[in-house]
């Protein structure tokens, strides 16, 4: 579509580019079925084989009304592996397009109310797969947490941190089942978890459902490649996720590359230990680390290392590096802030919080 007629006054050409937008915007959803993608979009992340299931419509005609309103900027397309997600549009001029048409319908339209109740049973189905294969694992999972304080103090210490800090976007790398997503999803204004399990964020994205953390995302990647952009995040955390890798180092390199100037890290692991039967068993390929260790590689990173909280359990300790950025202006206080966290949590360490 061409541009408005030019029209003399100081802001003619954010005015033109807004009008543009709107009207693309209105054009590109004016047929019904996209009026009804846009209604089940509103409500979460779907695939084009969950979207075809619900409409009744073919592959090619659902991709054909999805790629037009990508195009205009009202969806969002995530590609993860071999599967494509969609959702309302999250940033950009026709996102606000997006959402008031959707506040605009009528939820009462018959064919509306049809596709919803379709949605409600997509959702069980995900539910159900995703309780199957917490089902298959959650016996392992629980044995290794028996090893250690419990997850409520481990939590209460990075929220505490967390919240100190007062980021508005949040990077969970290696989220897992998204329940570092889910606790801190409430202190920011947007969050992304990121794994390289298909299964784990089949059980994220139903947690994240669950609790109505709509603001929260996940993706398929690679830690050591992340999927997203310098600098974007104000925060990022690493949980239980080094002892996996080959080269941690590396990894926090990664994600210091994707923090802002000032913003914070924190690594969650073990200390170093000696129970070979998590190497043998459970694929850990670091016994935890040392102070030491991990404050050189966050260094080497860029990152100033801010006072390390430890949490004894028996047998295995946990451990808080907390981290900002330097190339920057930090927080005020924040050398503080952290220690005043530190004291707090090695205060009332043998207190849990639900």
């Amino acid at each position: 579509m061409g541009s408005l007629p030019a029209v003399d006054g100081p802001h003619d050409t954010a005015t033109v580019a807004a009008m543009d937008t709107l009207l693309d915007g209105l054009k590109a959803a004016a047929e019904p079925t996209r009026l009804r993608l846009l209604a089940l979009l509103s409500a979460g992340e779907l695939t084009v084989t969950e979207l075809t299931q619900i409409l009744g419509q073919s592959q090619p005609r659902v991709s054909r009304h999805l790629k037009l309103m990508c195009e205009a900027g009202l969806l969002d397309r995530i590609p993860e592996g071999a599967w494509v997600f969609y959702r309302l549009a999250r940033e950009g001029a026709a996102a606000g397009v997006a959402r008031r048409l959707v506040e605009l319908l009528p939820l009462d339209d018959p064919a509306l109310a049809v596709d919803l109740g379709r949605l409600r049973r997509v959702k069980e189905d995900r539910a159900r797969q995703a309780e199957a294969y917490f089902r298959a694992n959650a016996a392992e999972w629980r044995r290794i947490r028996a090893l250690h304080v419990p997850e409520a103090q481990v939590e209460a210490a990075l929220s505490g941190l967390i919240r100190a800090a007062g980021p508005r976007s949040l990077l969970d790398i290696g989220t897992g089942t998204g329940r570092i997503l889910d606790l801190l999803g409430p202190l920011v204004d947007f969050g992304l978890g990121i794994d390289r399990s298909r299964e784990m964020l089949a059980v994220a994205r139903e947690q994240l459902a669950s609790s109505g953390l709509d603001h929260c995302q996940v993706r398929l990647g690679d830690l050591n490649q992340l999927p997203v952009t310098d600098a974007a995040f104000d925060a990022v955390v690493i949980h239980q996720v080094l002892h996996y890798l080959d080269d941690p180092g590396h990894a926090l390199a990664e994600a210091a590359r994707v923090l802002r100037p000032g913003g914070m890290m924190v690594v969650v692991d073990f200390a170093a230990h000696t129970l070979e039967d998590l190497r043998r068993d459970h694929a850990h390929r670091r016994l935890g680390f040392s102070d030491d260790e991990v404050e050189d590689w966050l260094s080497a990173a860029g990152l100033r290392s801010g006072v390390p909280i430890r949490l004894p359990g028996e047998p295995l300790t946990v451990v808080l590096w907390p981290a900002h950025r330097t190339d920057g202006a930090a927080g005020p206080g924040e050398d503080e802030t952290l220690r005043a966290a530190a004291g707090r949590r090695t205060g009332h360490k043998n207190r849990e919080t639900t």
